[in-house]
């Protein structure tokens, strides 16, 4: 009986763990996407693969919630509530790093302004130049990195800047969230 129990326990313990997500990416500003508002990714009107994205809505420092170990910051209470309610629905795939990154096999940190939003789940990437990559096989980039997030979701978030990037410059003007 007690061997049944314990390897009941180990088996909802193992299944729990599953579930759970990897270390969320948060950049120089000490929030995750770099502060930017996840819920408002949503509203926004998204281009077409090879055209520019509408910039990212920054957070504001006085509306935040936490989240898989990481701060988030919003523009309006109602998106903190909304993401709350269920953040697995607006919190950018693969813990906030780079989607081609990860489909090429690692975890880069990602641009919060090079977004698109795909069967409802929202990726980000580095770099304008990685933007082009994946828009190139945007469903292959995705099984690939399906397939890769398994092995890497454990490995500790990147500790690296996307604004380092020199191809990132004019991509944003100043950091989020708005103090």
């Amino acid at each position: 009986m007690f061997k049944q129990i314990l390897l009941v326990s180990s088996l909802m313990i193992a299944a729990s763990g599953a579930a759970l997500a990897g270390e969320q990416y948060v950049d120089e500003t000490g929030f995750a996407i770099s502060g930017y508002d996840p819920v408002a990714y949503f509203d926004l009107k998204q281009s077409e693969p090879g055209g520019a994205q509408p910039r990212a809505v920054p957070g504001r420092a006085d509306i935040t919630a936490d989240y898989n170990g990481a701060t988030w910051a919003f523009a309006s209470e109602e998106h903190r509530d909304m993401f709350t309610a269920n953040p697995e629905k607006y919190a950018p795939k693969y813990d906030g790093h780079c989607a081609y990154g990860v489909a090429q096999g690692g975890k880069v940190p990602a641009n919060p302004n090079l977004w698109r939003i795909v069967d409802g789940a929202l990726y980000l990437n580095i770099t304008p130049t990685v933007v082009g990559f994946w828009n190139s096989d945007i469903d292959g980039n995705i099984d690939k990195s399906e397939g890769n997030w398994t092995s890497l979701e454990a490995k500790g978030a990147s500790d690296k800047s996307w604004m380092a990037i020199a191809d990132n410059n004019g991509t944003y003007e100043g950091t989020a969230p708005v103090r």
